[in-house]
């Protein structure tokens, strides 16, 4: 029997997709992969941490609002959808509950962008939204 630690294992990320009416907050990257381009709010779950709590803690880190989980999007984990190596993410609805929008932590930017009009984004976040769109309440 191998020993488990020595295996390569995927890291884990969590995103939030916060909607405000027709719009959709996102930050600029701050940091490679995919310096400056726009991004959902999110990043490494810590060791002993539920996704939920990683998630809420990015986007207090990153803009600056306080925030609940709505629900579920999905799980992202195509081992190509980050160059820095396999990573899965878990990408949930988010409801804003307080703070006041501004940019931290790992992000240059932060905004509310209209659906419509989205930038050129970062890992597979288009097709995260599309989908949260499609799930959405």
């Amino acid at each position: 029997m191998r020993d488990c630690m020595n295996y390569k294992n995927p890291r884990i990320t969590a995103d939030g997709v916060l909607f405000q009416e027709k719009k959709i907050l996102l930050i600029r990257r701050k940091n490679e992969p995919y310096q400056g381009k726009w991004a959902l709010p999110g990043g490494f779950v810590e060791y002993g941490e539920k996704t939920e709590d990683a998630v809420i803690r990015e986007l207090l880190e990153e803009t600056g609002l306080q925030t609940t989980v709505k629900g579920l999007v999905g799980v992202y984990s195509d081992p190509k959808r980050d160059p820095r190596g396999h990573t899965i993410t878990v990408a949930y609805r988010i409801e804003r509950i307080g703070g006041e929008l501004n940019s931290g932590d790992d992000a240059a930017d932060a905004k509310y962008f209209n659906l419509e009009s989205l930038p050129d984004l970062a890992f597979d976040h288009a097709q995260i939204i599309v989908d949260a769109m499609r799930r959405k309440d």
